[in-house]
Parts: C-alpha cells; sequence; structure tokens
C-alpha cells in the first residue's frame, strides 16, 4: 500500500474538507466559534468564490446534500438556476447560432441559484448569524489575499477570454496581464455585494441594488434579464436517491443533477468481482469505463430539469436494468455511447461538525470562469451553465424559459447502518461520477482509507475541459504497461500528468461510528486540506 501523500487528517469536533486551505481554515475557525456544518459549508464557499474565483463564486450553483443529527438519511437541496423568462432558442438562431455560446453576456441565461440555497440551508441549520459565516470571505475580498498556483495558471491560460469583459480583465488582471503566484489580489466591490448579503440575506443579492445593477448591465449586452427573473428565484428541498452497494447506502441529489449517473454505474458494478481487480488495474479500469459508457448513454438521453420532462428513474435506477447492462459488458458487446463536450470548473466541500451533522455540497460557475462576463459593478462572475442547454427543438435538454438545464454538481454521502459512513465528492464534469465510483470501490472493495483512495491514479473517459477527444486520459503514475492493456481492450489512451488537475479535486470524510473519529482527506491535485479541531 502506497504512502499517502498528506496524513489523514483525525478530529473528533468536526472536519472540513476543501479545495483551497483559505476556505478550509475559514469553515474550521466557524466550527470553533459553535457554528453548524451548514455554517461552516457557507463559509468556505463564501470564501472559496473569492480566493478560488475561476472555479466558484456567488454567480453560480450549488446541490447540498444535508445530514441532520439522528436522521436515518439526508436531504437534498438543489440550489441551481433556472432560465430567465426571456429565454428563447429563436433569439440564438436570430443571431445565426446553432448553439449557445460558452463565453460572453449571451452565456449568461440562468440565474444564479448559490446564494438562495445558502439562505435556504442556514435559515434550517444555521446557528450563527449569516454575517459572521460570510466576515472571511468579505475580509479576504476587502484587504486582499494571495493570489494561488491554481488561479494564476486558469488565468495565464484564459487571458483572451477575460479580455473579452473590460470588468472582468480589470478585476482578475490589474495591471492588463495575469497575476503570479502570491500577488495581493483584492476585489472590493464584490466585499460590498458579500456585506449587502450578509446584512439582508437573500434579498441583499436577489432584490435591491445588486439586482438592479444585474439586470441593468446584462441588459446593455442584449441580455434581457428583468427584476422578477432574480426576485422570483428559489431552490428546493428534495428527497435523494439511493442504491445500495456492498451493505452500505449511497446517496445522490436528484435531477437534474447527475448523479443518478454514478448510482447506476454503482448498481452495474454490483454484478462484478470488483475486489478481485486490486492487483489488475488495466482490467479495474476497463470495467469502470464501461459502466461509465451505459449510465452516460441513459443520462444523456433523459438528463433535463424534471419538471419539463419525465425521466423514468424507478427502470433507470433498478437492480433489473443493472443487470441487463452487467450482461452486455460481460458479452463484450460495443456500446455506441459517444462523449458531449461539459465543462470541468468546480468545487467540492465536505464538513462534519460535532454533533454529527454533516454537508456535502458542490458549488460551481461551469466553465473555468464561467461566463467570463461580470454583472456590471457588483463584482459578480456569473455561471455558464446556460451553455449546456441545447437549441434542438427535439432535444430532452432544449432552452426553455423557467428551466433547470443538465446539471453536472453531484455531492454524494453514503450510510453504514443508516448512519453516515462517507461525505465525499469531487469537481471535474465528467470526471465526477468516475471519480465518485473510483473512491467507493476503491474503499469497499479494495480497502483503501479515504487519503489513498483519493491519491491513487485517477483516469477520465469523457469530454471535461471542453477537450474534442474520446480517449481515454490516465495519470502516468500507472504503470506503463496499462497502456498496451487498455489497447487491447479497445481504448484509445492518453497518458497526463501524475497528479493531473484534470482529473478533478476530490474530498471525503469517513465517520468511524464506533469512536466518533472524523477521518477528513483532501486531493493533491489541488490547493486544499482537510482540517479538524
Amino acid at each position: 500500500m502506497h504512502h499517502p501523500t498528506r496524513p489523514t487528517a483525525l478530529s473528533r469536533r468536526g472536519m472540513v474538507s476543501s479545495p483551497h486551505y483559505l476556505a478550509s481554515a475559514a469553515g474550521q475557525d466557524i466550527l470553533r466559534q459553535g457554528g453548524s456544518a451548514v455554517d461552516a459549508a457557507i463559509a468556505v464557499n463564501a470564501t472559496l468564490g473569492v480566493v478560488f474565483p475561476h472555479m466558484t463564486g456567488i454567480g453560480g450553483d450549488a446541490f447540498w446534500l444535508i445530514h441532520s443529527h439522528g436522521a436515518d438519511r439526508p436531504i437534498a437541496l438543489n440550489g441551481s438556476g433556472r432560465a430567465v423568462g426571456s429565454a428563447s432558442r429563436d433569439s440564438y438562431r436570430a443571431r445565426n447560432l446553432d448553439t449557445i455560446p460558452h463565453r460572453g453576456a449571451l452565456a449568461a441565461v440562468t440565474v444564479p441559484g448559490a446564494v438562495d440555497s445558502w439562505c435556504m440551508a442556514h435559515a434550517r441549520y444555521g446557528r450563527l448569524p449569516l454575517s459572521a459565516l460570510l466576515a472571511p470571505a468579505i475580509e479576504h475580498a476587502r484587504d486582499g489575499y494571495p493570489v494561488g498556483e491554481s488561479q494564476a495558471r486558469f488565468t495565464a491560460e484564459c487571458v483572451d477570454v477575460l479580455r473579452g469583459c473590460a470588468l472582468a480583465s480589470d478585476q482578475f488582471m490589474p495591471g492588463g496581464r495575469a497575476p503570479e503566484a502570491g500577488e495581493l489580489m483584492r476585489h472590493p466591490t464584490l466585499a460590498d455585494t458579500l456585506e449587502a448579503i450578509a446584512r439582508f440575506g437573500r434579498a441583499g443579492f436577489y432584490e435591491g441594488e445588486v439586482a438592479a445593477e444585474i439586470v441593468r448591465h446584462l441588459g446593455t449586452l442584449g441580455q434581457q434579464w428583468t427584476a422578477s427573473d432574480l426576485a422570483n428565484h428559489r431552490g428546493d428541498w428534495a428527497e435523494p436517491l439511493s442504491t445500495r452497494y456492498r451493505g452500505v447506502d449511497c446517496y445522490q441529489t436528484p435531477p437534474n443533477s447527475q448523479g443518478f449517473a454514478h448510482l447506476i454505474m454503482l448498481n452495474i458494478l454490483a454484478h462484478f468481482d470488483v475486489a478481485g481487480l486490486r492487483d489488475k488495474p488495466a482490467e479495474y479500469v476497463h470495467l469502470l469505463v464501461a459502466a461509465t459508457r451505459e449510465a452516460f448513454a441513459v443520462r444523456d438521453r433523459y438528463l433535463t430539469d424534471p419538471v419539463f420532462h419525465d425521466i423514468p428513474l424507478p427502470r433507470l435506477l433498478s437492480k433489473a436494468f443493472a443487470g441487463e447492462c452487467a450482461e452486455r459488458i460481460k458479452q463484450g458487446l460495443p456500446n455506441a455511447y459517444q462523449a458531449r463536450p461539459a465543462g470541468g470548473d468546480t468545487t467540492a466541500t465536505m464538513v462534519v461538525d460535532g454533533q454529527g451533522n454533516a454537508v456535502s455540497l458542490i458549488q460551481s460557475i461551469y466553465h473555468e470562469w464561467g461566463a467570463a462576463t461580470m454583472a456590471g459593478d457588483t463584482g459578480v462572475l456569473l455561471q455558464n451553465r446556460g451553455a449546456f442547454f441545447s437549441l434542438d427543438d427535439a432535444h430532452v435538454n432544449r432552452l426553455e424559459p423557467g428551466k433547470r438545464s443538465f446539471h453536472t454538481l453531484m455531492p454524494g454521502m453514503a450510510y453504514r447502518d443508516g448512519r453516515p459512513w462517507l461525505v465525499y465528492g469531487t469537481m471535474g464534469g465528467e470526471g465526477q461520477p468516475q471519480t465518485s465510483t473510483a473512491l467507493l470501490t476503491r474503499m469497499l472493495d479494495f480497502g483503501l482509507d479515504p487519503q489513498r483512495a483519493i491519491d491513487a491514479p485517477r483516469w477520465l473517459y469523457g469530454r471535461s475541459w471542453g477537450t474534442a477527444t474520446d480517449a481515454l486520459r490516465v495519470e502516468s503514475r500507472f504503470d506503463a504497461a496499462i497502456d498496451t492493456r487498455l489497447a487491447a481492450h479497445g481504448h484509445e489512451v492518453c497518458r497526463v500528468g501524475d497528479w493531473d488537475g484534470v482529473m478533478g479535486h476530490a474530498a471525503a470524510i469517513r465517520i468511524d461510528a464506533a469512536t466518533g473519529v472524523l477521518h477528513g482527506a483532501a486531493d493533491p491535485r489541488g490547493e486544499g486540506i482537510a482540517l479538524g479541531w
């Protein structure tokens, strides 16, 4: 068993894992002050929106799973935004477009849902005032924070993208250039908006001056948002989806989240001796990719806003359906699934507090830098999640007013004997179901602890991060012999870096039911850390 990249963080009073050390520290501080897991998760994600702005922010969406102490299952919170009332497929066609642009104001077609979800979760599960939770983020935005390596790299790679919006260029490339890691950066207008949320709650974002500026500015860019688009937005509480794998109940948020793809994969893998593949990495990866292709084929056929289209989840999550998929894999029958382009920008936050409450939260602006369009003088970088809508009239995920798009965000929890055992998730678009499945199989079938499961070499099938390839990307820490064996299974193998960020940044907290000890793990591919106290 390999040596982990870092010690597993151990604690009984609380644990936070996030993709940025300053955000984890903010969440840890809230736990120290007596805040709940939800309180800490809000503090983490508010801080991430400042110090990790290329990956997340208050202009994006969020999906939650929340465990309340004593409950036998989590509750889901859908914090994704809907297409604005003026959204129209014809408006894009009139501009001679056959797809929604990924950047610019025309990509900003859905209302940001994250802030509303914070306020909904806080109203039900919060202990500390919202002003205390946002204080770390406001301080970083107002007084400045050192730019991390990830932000510096993604800025340098997206200079032309950011220059497409003068406000974005001014905010993230002061002096007209990409910052170096370690340079101080301040976002005073974002601090003002965060202070409005701290004072007035959701009204500080969805009503009043901030909302009016969002509507005004987008109007100057050709997007006809209205005050009611923002004021009327609300997230939704929902029952989670689940399946049982190796004696563990695994929970995911329901559609418009892709979480059910992960559950389908687990159902398929239950038909195989995965544990017997521990020392056969090529066969293990091939099997999981085969399960991925089966799950993605039905996901892409059905996934959209269930308010607009029926999704036959009982059948898709049935053991019988998984058996059909498993039989095709066993017989080596070809799967005609073709990967579609998908963004990979997301952040995953896991929190467990000292009372046993837990949160798995994924928040995102979709692509790196989202739509690369600022919401006027608010400091808010808008998401481009609406770019995932189709302009094809016959497509299940076609753009329609008030509709939520196909969403990659999928926080996870796993329960053993009716109690939380693992809080887990990852960023990475198409990689989210694949990495989540890798973590669970490596822990349940191979016996790895959370940190080693995250550290182990990973692979990515699909087109996350906008790449136009169907190749199977594998980290170079896999033995070179795996290439030949995977090629024999029909895979086009593409080697990437030893610890490649394209694999996403996973986070996990395992809960020892007997001792109450929390085992926190963070991904060395990012800038995250797990912190207990």
